[in-house]
């Protein structure tokens, strides 16, 4: 219920007369029940996650946040779009001036939403109603079938970060680019209990007809390991097919051939089957395929593009040349597992990686548009802070990211605007922040960080999870950011800005070597599916994406004489 005490609560909450974090908190809170989910504090929007549809975004709405000042109407995720977007064009306090838009929070708290939502309305701003409006309101939901998965805090939760650059000239819209971070691909071939894999594996079993499962070579989910012989309930799988028919809608949109969705779902199908091989050793010690199994290994060859006898010696054997001399090392049941589910992880990255170089391919300025110099609002929607019931190698980077974000935070708000006052003799009491500095050495420090030494014990053959917690235990006694873990499990404790984590570093070591059997590689490149050799021909940048041919640039000679 709104009380009279919230009625009176400032909508900027940097204008209160106590600023603390209690006041800060109840001030919030009481706002947040007269459904006033937004609250200034400075330039900064916060945003309280309703749960609940609220008649905040209609048409009326967005008209009414458009060319409006900050202070005359309540504040809203429309007006950070709007001032963007006037501070772009220079019709603010400074000249034109390139723009970025930074979403945090903890997983949850609808950052997904807020990016779409910023989308939409710098998109109405543009007031083009072009084609290319269109196909960049249709990135989002795209971007969101592969890359977001249900979690324990989150059912629709991005496991990936990602960079929208939104390219302008004047008031139009001229091309945008997608920067994607940290997918994680290890989702794919492992879900904790309460979590799912990702959304585009469920969707594509309720909304292809059984006519294209039968070209997919797919069965009913319930079969596959890699989804946990699990499925969902009658209402859920007509919202998957719903949603399988807007993601194949928003490929046609923004420009996908159909040849393309085809080899797509066909690589995701073979994907799936891949899990399904398990190994047994044979009396001679070398591992064979386990007669339940030989079935997923050439539906799997079949989805893949490639003979059943090949990928099969890429899974038990690996290919050594010693002195010109050819020598095959057979791998332990173990390692044919790993080499079975790196494939899978690869696979998928790769086919994440092409989706997002395809999207910037089509979106990418008009070549005319090289001669001209264009602004740019970029929108930041990165993980939120993750700290789960058992917290692995993706909380850790995840967690280390919004560290770094913090940290921006800190410098941006308290220490450049505390010189500005210094420089320009303003008077101010000094403000004391807890400084994050401190942990950011303890994971980036070289060459004794959390990173360091696990690169160091990655590449060394011998190592294991167990000795990099050792490593890890010896350098970081008695630092206070770091704890030890009491039991013999393998797991320690970062106190990280926002709390204690427990990290489990079970497969920390396999996860931060990320690779795949060299020979792999060579295996699908000479794929017959056309997809699958593109995707191991190309070149992967340090994110993942793949890497697009880059159209060569103007000389300024030719610029001056177009």
């Amino acid at each position: 219920m709104c009380s009279a005490a919230s009625s009176a609560d400032p909508a900027d909450l940097a204008t209160l007369s106590q600023l603390d974090e209690t006041t800060l908190l109840d001030v919030l809170s009481r706002r947040f029940h007269c459904d006033q989910i937004y609250s200034y504090i400075g330039d900064i929007l916060v945003a309280i996650n309703p749960f609940k549809y609220l008649p905040l975004y209609e048409k009326s709405e967005s008209e009414k946040y458009k060319s409006c000042s900050k202070d005359s109407l309540p504040p809203h995720i429309y007006a950070v779009a709007d001032r963007a977007y006037r501070s772009m064009l220079g019709r603010l306090a400074t000249g034109p001036k390139n723009q970025c838009i930074v979403i945090s929070g903890e997983s949850g708290a609808g950052k997904t939403e807020s990016t779409k939502l910023l989308l939409r309305q710098i998109m109405e701003l543009c007031k083009g109603n072009s084609q290319l409006e269109r196909q960049i309101l249709q990135v989002n939901p795209l971007l969101e079938a592969f890359g977001n998965a249900q979690t324990v805090m989150n059912d629709n939760s991005s496991r990936f970060g990602k960079y929208i650059q939104l390219r302008f000239h004047s008031t139009a819209v001229k091309g945008a680019k997608i920067n994607e971070y940290l997918l994680e691909k290890s989702r794919v071939v492992h879900q904790d209990e309460g979590e799912k894999n990702f959304h585009i594996f469920y969707y594509m079993f309720a909304g292809i007809s059984a006519a294209d499962q039968e070209v997919y070579g797919l069965l009913e989910p319930k079969f596959y390991r890699y989804l946990n012989h699990k499925y969902g309930s009658d209402e859920i799988i007509q919202q998957w097919s719903k949603k399988y028919h807007e993601v194949c809608n928003a490929l046609d949109m923004v420009g996908f051939l159909e040849q393309e969705l085809v080899d797509m779902m066909t690589i995701l199908a073979g994907i799936l089957s891949l899990g399904n091989i398990l190994f047994e050793p044979q009396d001679t010690g070398i591992l064979k395929v386990m007669d339940q199994s030989k079935g997923w290994l050439k539906a799997a060859a079949s989805q893949f593009g490639v003979e059943q006898e090949d990928l099969l010696k890429c899974l038990i054997c690996t290919m050594a040349v010693t002195r010109g001399e050819s020598i095959q090392r057979y791998h332990t049941k173990q390692q044919a597992e790993d080499a079975r589910d790196s494939i899978a992880k690869v696979a998928y990255g790769r086919v994440f990686g092409w989706i997002v170089s395809k999207i910037n391919q089509l979106l990418a300025p008009k070549e005319e548009m090289d001669i001209v110099e264009l602004l740019e609002i970029g929108i930041l929607d990165i993980f939120g802070f993750e700290n789960f019931a058992v917290n692995r190698y993706e909380q850790m980077c995840i967690n280390l990211a919004n560290e770094q974000l913090q940290y921006f935070f800190n410098h941006h708000i308290f220490l450049m605007q505390q010189d500005e006052y210094r420089q320009e003799g303003i008077e101010w009491e000094l403000i004391t922040f807890k400084d994050n500095k401190p942990i950011l050495n303890l994971f980036l420090a070289k060459p004794l960080g959390v990173f360091s030494l696990l690169d160091e014990q990655t590449a060394f053959p011998q190592a294991t999870d167990k000795t990099f917690v050792d490593k890890l235990n010896n350098a970081f006694k008695g630092n206070p950011h770091f704890k030890i873990g009491r039991s013999h499990n393998l797991v320690f404790t970062i106190v990280h800005y926002a709390g204690k984590v427990q990290y489990n570093a079970s497969g920390f070591l396999e996860k931060n070597r990320d690779t795949i059997p060299a020979s792999i590689r060579g295996l699908f490149i000479n794929s017959i599916t056309p997809l699958l050799s593109v995707l191991f021909t190309a070149t992967v940048s340090r994110t993942g994406t793949l890497m697009a041919h880059q159209r060569p640039k103007l000389s300024q000679k030719k610029a001056r004489q177009l």
